[in-house]
């Protein structure tokens, strides 16, 4: 469980919203939704897993890891409620202390470069730090990834350097990681 400083336990996200987005708990009637996402090639590359290959595959997902976490919030689009990504405040594997939480996310692909990923991290991140009491926000992403290091930049993440031979991917392809991380006291661009 990752240390916050709150003495309160949620089983839940709370809502949040920003100009164009509505950040909520995942439900099960998202797994549709998910599994059209999903199963994009692209995406899953990006993020490091493997693209979706049934629905069914997609209703695990989501019940193994988007239901019912405190700190991990669906993607929608304001108007339409559409799902379009996910973003959350993670246990970080490579830190071991307290008041620490690593930034994950992933986005449609038919909503890249549009500036909707930065504007629902932002909202997260300005979360984590106001109400959970975070100290830090740390984040990583492949080399090849310049669209999730451009976001990290925008939010004024500071780059940590290179964590060599850092992950194994579905396929076993071992690659290296960027390392970011956002201290409380310089956050930018509120």
């Amino acid at each position: 469980m990752m240390e916050t400083g709150q003495d309160e336990v949620r089983r839940e996200a709370p809502a949040l919203c920003t100009r164009r987005l509505l950040l909520r708990a995942f439900a099960e009637s998202d797994a549709g939704a998910l599994y059209a996402c999903c199963r994009n090639p692209l995406l899953g590359d990006n993020a490091g897993w493997k693209p979706h290959s049934s629905p069914g595959e997609s209703r695990r997902v989501l019940e193994e890891v988007f239901l019912r976490r405190p700190t991990t919030w669906a993607v929608t689009d304001g108007g339409t409620g559409r799902l379009v990504g996910a973003v959350g405040l993670l246990p970080d594997p490579k830190r071991e202390c307290p008041g620490v939480a690593m930034l994950g996310y992933w986005l449609d692909e038919a909503c890249w470069g549009r500036g909707l990923m930065t504007e629902a991290a932002r909202a997260v991140v300005g979360y984590g730090f106001s109400q959970l009491g975070l100290e830090m926000v740390t984040a990583t992403c492949y080399p090849h990834n310049e669209r999730s290091r451009r976001v990290l930049e925008r939010l004024g993440f500071r780059f940590e350097g290179v964590i060599h031979r850092a992950v194994q991917d579905h396929r076993g392809v071992v690659s290296d990681l960027c390392s970011f991380y956002l201290p409380h006291d310089i956050r930018r661009n509120e």
